[in-house]
């Protein structure tokens, strides 16, 4: 099976269905090169400060912008597109950000691991999709330089059932187009074999029932949050999972959000 590729015009039930059927979904020229731009422009003043990864799955000769976005705006508005949001509500329901974060691949980095981002969580396989990817390619995605290999179809297998390296498909892609993968569908990062970087952004989503991998109520000061969009400020955890679950003294923990904000800018 290779890879499922879309339209940039493509819509959420296009999506849904193929991460329903093949673990995964390729929406080609989804942002226009001006976008692509600002965006990289936007990470990369922030790579200037973060260190290389700790261990052979973060890699060695890799860099990982963690908490997000606590440290720019430039992707508020592909978390809340239209596409986006529909895909995550058809596939998840209430949803939250898992770790959304920027993956620049240095030259000479080798492959990461085959595994499966839900696998932080207990359950067993194969289940209902818990955990939703997006992929976001600042620049191109080939062989040579990382691209993210997918295991097409693997999000169903059972947990007897481990993936060949033969396996896997290089999710080539232009910069500007985002790849949708179920959290259970084996992946990793390529092997970079050019002299240049490789650079995306995951924005990873879980269900609102699930404690996300960081914590976004930390990672995000109270300051900055009460300023976003309310749906950002739900996917950054200030949200409640039908009916109770994530209250705040027996509210919505928005408004616990507003009154320590509040609290703060008088020195009450």
């Amino acid at each position: 099976m290779g890879l499922y590729r879309l339209p940039g015009d493509a819509s959420v039930a296009d999506v849904v269905a193929s991460v329903r059927e093949r673990g995964h979904a390729l929406v080609e020229h989804f942002l226009a090169a001006d976008a692509v731009a600002a965006k990289r422009g936007a990470v990369e003043g922030v790579l200037d400060h973060s260190p290389s990864g700790r261990n052979s799955f973060e890699g060695f000769r890799t860099q990982r912008i963690y908490s997000l976005f606590a440290k720019t705006r430039a992707f508020d508005d592909l978390a809340l597109h239209p596409l986006v949001l529909g895909v995550v509500d058809e596939v998840l329901g209430p949803a939250q950000f898992s770790i959304p974060s920027a993956i620049q691949i240095g030259p000479g980095e080798e492959a990461q691991a085959l595994h499966h981002d839900d696998s932080v969580y207990p359950l067993p396989r194969p289940h209902p999709p818990v955990v939703l990817n997006t992929m976001w390619p600042l620049c191109d995605f080939t062989a040579a330089n990382g691209a993210t290999r997918v295991v097409p179809g693997s999000h169903a297998w059972g947990a007897e059932r481990q993936p060949r390296q033969d396996e896997a498909v290089d999710a080539e892609m232009g910069a500007g187009s985002v790849l949708f993968y179920d959290g259970a569908l084996f992946h990793g990062g390529g092997a970079n074999r050019t002299h240049q970087p490789r650079l995306g952004v995951i924005l990873e989503y879980a269900a609102s029932w699930l404690r996300p991998q960081e914590t976004q109520l930390l990672a995000v000061p109270p300051e900055v949050v009460v300023t976003l969009p309310t749906r950002l400020q739900e996917l950054l955890g200030y949200n409640l999972y039908p009916e109770f679950l994530g209250h705040v003294d027996g509210r919505h923990p928005r408004r616990a959000l507003e009154r320590r904000v509040a609290s703060t800018s008088t020195g009450s």
